[in-house]
């Protein structure tokens, strides 16, 4: 049975996508820790970073660098915060959000949010990704 994840690739399940390329999509959690908390996901089915080869590895974390990046720019923050997890979905996934402090890193799981607040955010997210220059933002 495919991940979540899988479906989400596919196109089964709506997700509001701000980066696709050939290796990975990218989209906005339903439950953010802080405005903007974006998945990075590869498009094979990995379940935990230390089987994922070495070069899809460096491109997930090359594609999360560039979100965080575009997401401190438009949402503000200290710092990006970047995890892997590998819990509730069994299928390779890097979170990154903006962080202003460690406690944001207490519940990766955060709080269900308003989808107009998502889709906001989403739009924001792709916009700065566009004005930044990045190829691969997804519409």
């Amino acid at each position: 049975m495919a991940t979540l994840f899988e479906r989400i690739i596919d196109r089964e399940i709506p997700a509001r996508r701000v980066w696709e390329d050939r290796e990975c999509i990218a989209f906005l959690t339903i439950s953010p820790v802080t405005t903007g908390h974006v998945l990075v996901v590869p498009r094979v089915a990995v379940d935990h970073w230390l089987d994922a080869p070495a070069p899809l590895m460096a491109h997930l974390v090359a594609t999360a660098r560039t979100i965080g990046a575009a997401q401190l720019a438009e949402f503000g923050g200290e710092r990006s915060g970047l995890v892997v997890q590998g819990y509730g979905v069994p299928h390779l996934h890097l979170h990154v959000f903006p962080t202003s402090g460690p406690e944001d890193f207490r519940d990766l799981e955060g709080r269900e949010a308003d989808a107009a607040d998502l889709d906001d955010a989403a739009a924001r997210l792709r916009h700065r990704l566009t004005a930044d220059g990045a190829e691969h933002v997804s519409d």
